[in-house]
This record gives C-alpha cells, sequence and structure tokens, in this order.
C-alpha cells in the first residue's frame, strides 16, 4: 500500500516521502480501515518535527516511533479481527488514532471508531475528530457553557476555533469570535454573533464580560482574562501555540494552574480525550445541520509535506484535507 512516512525529525519536505509499505493486519480486537481521506492538526506537526524536545520522551528520542503520520481518519471497514463484534466491512467509520492515517490502510482499536455522520462526505467527515472533539468538550465539559452564556472564543477561525464557534452557538450561547480582519466574514458566517479583528482591538481590554474564554492561542497571558471573566467564569487553555523548543506550551500552561490559585474565575489547563462518545455527539450535531466543519484546501496524500506545509504557515482558516481514497486499489498490499 501508499503511505506517506517519516524516519527522522524535521521540515515535512525534507523528511516525508510517499512509498510502498506493507499493509497492517488487525489484532482480534482491531479494525482495518481504508483510509478515504485524514486532515492536519499542529500535532502532526509538533510530532514532525519533534517539537517541543521533551515530547520526544513519549514519540521518540532520535527518530519519531511511528514512521506514519496523521492521527484524524475517515474511511470504510475493510476487514475486522477476531473478536471485533460492533463493526462489518462496508461500514463508514471516523476517528482519532495516535498515529497511522496518511496511508491507504490503518489499523484502529475497534472502540476508538464511530459510525461517520450521515449526509457527510468522508472527505469532511476527516476534519472532525480531533479538533471537533477538542471544542466540544473544551465548551460542554471543561467550559460547562449553557444556554444564555457569552462565550469568547480566541482563535475563532483556526480547524479547532471554527468547530468552537458552531459548538457554542449549538449550545445556546451568544458567541464572540476573535481573528484576523480576514476571517472575519468567514467566523461571522458560521455563527459568531459579534468578531473582534486582533488587530485592530485587544480583546482582553474590552467592555465586554464573558462566562466562558476558550482560548486556543495563548495570545495574552492567562491573568489577562480576568477583565473580562464574570467572577463566576471560566478560562480554558487549549493551545499549544506558546513556547520554546525545550518545552513548548507547558510554561504557559503552569501560569494557568497558578493564575487559578488566586480565587475568582476558575482558569483551567485543558487537554481534550479522544473517544466514541464524543464523536458521536459531534455526528449527532452534523447530521442535525447544527455543525458543519470548515474546509480550507484539499491535498491529494502525494502532497501530504505540502499539507503540513501549510499548517506551519498558520493561514490555514478551518481544516486542511489529505485525501488518500483516490490512490487505493483492493489489490494492494
Amino acid at each position: 500500500m501508499k503511505a506517506i512516512t517519516q524516519s527522522r525529525y524535521g521540515e515535512p519536505h525534507d523528511v516525508l516521502e510517499l512509498r510502498d509499505v506493507d499493509r497492517p493486519e488487525p489484532a482480534d480486537h482491531e479494525v482495518l480501515v481504508r483510509v478515504h481521506a485524514s486532515s492536519v492538526n499542529p500535532a502532526d506537526r509538533f510530532e514532525l518535527l519533534g517539537l517541543p524536545y521533551v515530547l520526544r520522551l513519549l514519540f521518540g528520542l532520535a527518530r519519531p516511533k511511528a514512521a506514519i503520520r496523521g492521527k484524524d481518519v475517515a474511511g470504510t471497514v475493510e476487514a475486522v479481527g477476531a473478536r471485533v463484534t460492533r463493526w462489518r466491512p462496508g461500514t463508514a467509520v471516523f476517528g482519532e488514532l495516535s498515529a497511522g492515517a496518511y496511508a491507504e490502510f490503518v489499523v484502529a482499536g475497534e472502540d476508538v471508531l464511530a459510525a461517520a455522520p450521515a449526509g457527510l462526505g468522508l472527505a469532511e467527515a476527516a476534519a472532525v475528530p480531533l479538533a471537533g472533539v477538542t471544542a466540544l468538550q473544551g465548551l460542554r465539559d471543561a467550559g460547562g457553557v449553557r444556554p444564555g452564556h457569552r462565550v469568547l472564543v480566541n482563535g475563532a477561525s483556526g480547524g479547532v476555533g471554527t468547530f468552537a464557534v458552531q459548538i457554542a452557538k449549538a449550545l445556546g450561547a451568544h458567541v464572540t469570535g476573535v481573528c484576523s480582519g480576514p476571517a472575519v466574514d468567514l467566523v461571522t458566517s458560521i455563527g459568531a454573533d459579534e468578531v473582534v479583528d486582533y488587530t485592530r482591538e485587544d480583546c482582553t481590554r474590552s467592555a465586554a464580560r464573558y462566562d466562558v474564554v476558550f482560548d486556543l492561542v495563548g495570545s495574552h497571558p492567562p491573568a489577562a482574562y480576568r477583565r473580562v471573566l464574570h467572577r463566576g467564569g471560566v478560562y480554558v487553555a487549549a493551545t499549544g501555540m506558546p513556547g520554546g523548543s525545550l518545552l513548548g506550551p507547558l510554561p504557559f500552561l503552569l501560569r494557568v494552574v497558578l493564575a487559578s490559585l488566586r480565587g475568582g474565575p476558575r482558569m483551567k489547563p485543558f487537554a481534550a480525550k479522544p473517544g466514541p462518545d464524543a464523536l458521536a455527539a459531534l455526528a449527532e450535531l452534523i447530521e442535525s445541520g447544527r455543525v458543519r466543519p470548515v474546509i480550507d484546501r484539499t491535498y491529494a496524500l502525494a502532497d501530504a509535506a505540502a499539507a503540513l506545509a501549510r499548517q506551519g504557515q498558520g493561514h490555514a482558516r478551518g481544516k486542511t484535507v489529505v485525501t488518500v481514497a483516490e490512490t487505493a486499489s483492493p489489490t494492494d498490499s
């Protein structure tokens, strides 16, 4: 089968290669998925570069443990392990993996997948898992968003942000999105009640007050958001952007923890927990028409390096998708 492989850390065009590799076989509780599409997330690029260095303790000191990048997957079940009961060949599924989705086939545990949303193409479904789950759990669970809440989404035009605006609206909130000027129309079009252009206005010095701040950028010190939060409000930091090569976002997240000790608005660092329940909730929102993935650009599997390079430029509006299905054939091995 065809796959995008990586044998060392570095920039995408330097270290990624389209190669023929052996097709994986599912273990007893695993599913073999014929991949239709994947997508690009900041986590894919961090692992590609091996940054921050502290995380190499998890994904390989000298070289990546996983040779194939790609966390989001959408496709059809090709085969199932001997003890799999949830899935049958031919079922359309989507989910978040630890790695391996930039390939024609990938194996996944039967419990990490969910049925793909009805009425949504698989290329669009591939944009949902990591970003959608982060937005859903960050707002619903960590933020406790309820009808009537006022929510500020910092980073509203990105992959997670475009889901966050729509999910907050679906939860009944009044939503203010923060983005750059060129993205204002996009953020308005997906349901934001108000949009702040950060090149013209500092959202932490606004007269507005919010119940929840969902921060996907880390562009201000956590304590700065106290000025715009109600006393009972909550600041949720779900950003991996700030920080240096050694520790990455860890110092920023430590500042969030320290800010939480002062009393007043709650300050929470946040990391999503992928799983089928959150995916099923997202599928329901999508099928009801309340949420739709925003696709910035689509690349073929052979152009995955270009897709990852675009992620690094920080210009994407919504999600970048990598399509795979057109290269697959039933006889590939």
